[in-house]
């Protein structure tokens, strides 16, 4: 059976997460789509998604998964369903493209790496239009610092210090990153600071937790060295503060040529 593959973003604050959860009243981007597909198909409709966001964390180029019948695929356009999608859908929420993939996609275990952004601002005062997607932390930070300290947590590692513990216990934490780097931003005539991290995959919280000791070497309250320090503990309580979710973009999901020259139609 053929597989629908839909990518969207979305403005995480109204939402606890991308994961469908237990309680009735507690919103999900996951819930949203899923109620919004099983009315567009008939039938029940269940996602896998290329990365869980947790609660305020948002989304540029998050990637959904499903199963579709030819006939189900046949009955749509791509630009009917992003549509539908998008008027049942909360308006935090935009779908923005929709591609057919063989039989044994998954929008998680096909992906190759996963980008994430933090944007922070060390300006005196709070931006205006990324301050809902930003950390405001007054005081200059030292991009040089973090840029050397980033280059610790680049490669293969044990990011046990960097996850919520009790996620970690009895769980692989050794993840690969291709890259940290931290730079200057000007976006809408504010000054931002974005750590960018690319990798194969995450712990929970384990972004969050990075961009919050990065930052403390940025400010001088640590060294770029104490950096390796802290992946060498494999203990949380060694790293920084995690840092709020509002600054943190699930930015973009990289298939390599899983996804190539895809499209909906047959």
């Amino acid at each position: 059976m053929p597989v629908a593959v839909v990518r969207l973003s979305y403005n995480g604050a109204p939402f606890c997460g991308f994961a469908r959860q237990t309680k009735q009243s507690v919103a999900t981007v996951q819930e949203e789509l899923e109620h919004a597909l099983s009315t567009v198909f008939r039938r029940e409709v269940q996602v896998v998604c290329a990365g869980r966001t947790d609660t305020g964390v948002h989304a540029l180029d998050q990637v959904i998964s499903f199963e579709i019948t030819p006939e189900e695929r046949a009955a749509k356009t791509e630009h009917s369903l992003l549509n539908s999608l998008n008027a049942l859908t909360s308006d935090a929420i935009s779908a923005r493209r929709a591609v057919c993939a063989p039989e044994g996609f998954s929008a998680r275990f096909s992906a190759v790496s996963r980008e994430y952004r933090y944007y922070l601002s060390d300006a005196s005062s709070a931006p205006l239009v990324m301050q809902a997607f930003s950390a405001h932390t007054p005081g200059k930070l030292d991009v040089d610092a973090m840029n050397a300290a980033a280059t610790y947590l680049v490669g293969n590692h044990d990011f046990k210090s960097f996850c919520v513990k009790e996620s970690a216990e009895g769980r692989n934490t050794v993840r690969t990153l291709f890259e940290v780097s931290v730079e200057r931003e000007r976006i809408m005539g504010d000054d931002l600071v974005c750590i960018r991290v690319v990798g194969n995959a995450f712990l929970h919280s384990m972004i969050r937790t990075m961009a919050g000791t990065l930052d403390m070497v940025g400010r001088g309250i640590r060294s770029p060295e104490w950096v390796q320090r802290v992946l060498e503990a494999r203990d949380r309580c060694a790293a920084g503060p995690k840092a709020p979710a509002c600054g943190l973009i699930f930015w973009h999901v990289d298939y390599g040529d899983a996804l190539k020259g895809a499209t909906w139609e047959a």
